[in-house]
């Protein structure tokens, strides 16, 4: 059907196909074919890969203006502390829209394929695409059902999607819950509890449900295992040794928090390194990278660090049951020009160096490099990288007791080996646990590891290193929060501040800005367009401040607009006028008293996930308590004044 078929009537004799004779509107379309062709010849008369080149640079830089737009605002960095912020009930626009979706995945990917390298990890970013997605389904179901924005039903959402994004990283649906709750809740619903096990649950068993389908298992198991004795795991005295290694990581943990915090610190205050960060965060990353990539090289000096492993090997090694410093002592393997995956243990020893020497010298590096890495603007987690920290210097001490103690601990007449990689197990939960402020790092290494025979003497290292850290530094996500000043309220309980004796007339705003039912409509205009306030105290007179409700400033716009403000002779239009014609009013079902101690008004913030809270005595409006408010007073207890 598309031969040449013959020559048209009137044509110049080019022969035109049957499509082309019995085709709609001939004409037409031999018009619009020969301005086409007109149109290409004049275009491309100076060469058509000018055009090209000038689309190819015109959609790049479109591509990397959009990329920086969405990475420079809610991609870089972890997510946790944003996310904790938003469960605390403030809104950060666009944190979690779903079009941010894309390029958190991309700098995910980029950050991960770094390796060793950056030694950055994916806890983080993976709960944030959790909660985002958690988001958009919220809304999906909302829109579905026909159902109007249901705050309480959100959070319930990004509650298990938190939950969900800890849980699929390491396949541990118990911890994956119990870190979530630790981490991001100040106070947690029962009727969240079992919606965050459900979705972990299902999250956790895909993950390993794939490993299956994809070879890479033979069937649903841990990701890493371990062969530790289970007859007799550790002798009694041992746990000595296991509560010193929690007070090691404690004090090692607080070190850390505070060189972290510090510099992140500098690098807001500083002068060059504010712009740098401000202006040009890609080369600032580059430098980073640069610096840790040198510092890694394995030829170089990386052959001392264990730089050819990958994060999950550097668990597997550190996780050995055998004693590497017994097992060099009486020989010394060449250190391998390639890596040998089933002896991953001779990537940690060196001819030149002992075993100690490059346990020590990783532990060494890696604080500082791990401190600079925490500040490089890309999405990452921080989670695993302590947690090998953390396991690296439990294998420490258990490579040194092995040694101490090379046939063992004896009690009883029976001989129990020491056993390395127990310790690195405890050095992780607690290390981690001490940075994060959480328990369930202690169900979550015998979930990546199987075995809970080690249990009671890693809980204890775990409860050692917490006492340490929370008495003496904030958390990890937490000092992220008061670094990048983050609206979130302080933690006051457990604190040795007389929260109690504090009461809100202390510390509340008396300036109060109150609309009265008999206030003139005129007076009323001018309050409202005076003020840029969301919502405002109704009260009964002008004379009782009897506190009776409050009223939007949306509604009460819309209100004026549709009755302006007129002078009828012989009645002066009020407020409640304006109410009584259909605007809307909202009792006030909490508030505060001037004897309302600053702990309940806490607790009460914390719980409800409050902003503001008025203050009334006898009924009578004498002023609100704000965050701000609060800040101030938790502020003026924990750094007192100067005395004068």
């Amino acid at each position: 059907m598309e031969e040449l078929v013959g020559l048209r009537e009137g044509s110049s004799g080019n022969p035109v196909t049957l499509q082309e004779l019995w085709g709609p509107c001939p004409r037409i379309r031999r018009g619009i074919r020969g301005g086409l062709e007109w149109l290409k010849q004049k275009l491309f008369s100076v060469g058509e890969d000018w055009y090209f080149l000038m689309t190819l640079g015109v959609l790049m830089a479109l591509i990397s203006y959009a990329m920086n737009f969405i990475v420079e605002r809610v991609v870089q960095g972890s997510g946790i502390p944003e996310l904790k912020v938003i469960l605390s009930g403030i809104v950060l626009e666009d944190y979690l829209d779903i079009k941010n979706f894309g390029a958190k995945v991309v700098g995910l990917c980029c950050t991960l394929a770094a390796g060793s390298t950056i030694f950055l990890g994916k806890v983080g970013p993976f709960v944030h695409l959790a909660v985002m997605i958690a988001a958009y389904l919220g809304r999906v179901r909302t829109a579905t059902i026909g159902e109007s924005g249901n705050k309480s039903k959100q959070n319930e959402m990004l509650v298990a999607g938190a939950a969900v994004g800890v849980s699929t990283v390491f396949a541990a649906p118990f911890s994956g819950v119990l870190f979530s709750i630790e981490v991001m809740s100040s106070h947690f619903s029962v009727w969240d509890y079992w919606r965050g096990f459900f979705a972990a649950t299902c999250g956790a068993f895909t993950f390993r449900l794939l490993s299956v389908f994809n070879s890479e298992e033979e069937t649903i198991t841990c990701l890493f295992k371990t062969d530790f004795p289970v007859d007799i795991p550790y002798d009694l005295p041992e746990i000595f040794f296991f509560v010193a290694l929690g007070a090691i990581c404690g004090i090692l943990s607080c070190a850390y928090l505070f060189c972290q915090r510090t510099y992140l610190g500098f690098l807001k205050t500083n002068r060059f390194f504010s712009k740098l960060l401000a202006t040009s965060k890609p080369l600032y990353s580059a430098l980073a990278a640069v610096i840790l990539a040198s510092i890694t090289y394995p030829p170089g000096v990386g052959r001392f660090l264990a730089s050819r492993l990958s994060m999950g090997e550097h668990l597997r090694s550190l996780f050995d049951n055998t004693s590497w410093a017994l097992m060099t002592r009486n020989s010394s393997p060449p250190w391998p020009k390639e890596l040998n995956p089933q002896n991953l243990w001779v990537e940690w020893y060196h001819p030149q160096f002992t075993i100690f020497g490059t346990l020590a010298f990783f532990l060494v590096m890696k604080f500082w490099m791990l401190v600079l890495a925490t500040t490089i603007p890309i999405p990452a987690g921080y989670f695993l990288p302590i947690f090998i920290w953390g396991a690296a210097v439990g294998r420490l001490l258990g490579e040194a007791l092995s040694v101490a103690f090379p046939e063992g601990l004896v009690a009883g007449g029976v001989i129990n080996p020491i056993v390395p990689g127990a310790y690195a197990l405890a050095g992780a939960a607690a290390f981690s646990g001490a940075v994060t402020h959480t328990i369930s790092t202690a169900l979550l290494v015998f979930e990546l590891t199987g075995q809970i025979v080690h249990g009671l003497p890693v809980l204890m290292a775990v409860l050692a290193a917490n006492a340490i850290a929370q008495s003496c530094q904030p958390s990890f996500y937490d000092g992220t929060i008061i670094i990048k000043k983050l609206p979130y309220l302080p933690w006051i309980r457990g604190r040795k501040i007389s929260s109690h004796r504090v009461i809100v007339e202390h510390f509340m705003n008396c300036t109060i800005t109150t609309l009265a039912k008999d206030m003139p409509l005129e007076e009323a205009v001018k309050v409202v367009t005076s003020t840029d306030m969301a919502e405002y105290p109704l009260v009964e007179t002008k004379e009782s401040q009897i506190l009776v409700g409050t009223v939007r400033r949306a509604h009460l716009v819309q209100a004026f607009k549709a009755e302006p403000p007129s002078s009828t002779p012989g009645h002066q239009r009020c407020v409640q006028d304006v109410l009584a014609g259909g605007c809307p009013t909202e009792p006030v079902t909490l508030q505060l008293s001037p004897e309302t101690s600053l702990h309940q008004a806490h607790n009460l913030f914390e719980l409800l996930n409050l902003q503001s809270l008025f203050v009334t005595s006898q009924g009578r409006a004498v002023g609100f308590v704000s965050w701000a408010e609060m800040e101030k007073a938790i502020s003026s207890l924990t750094n007192p004044p100067p005395p004068k």
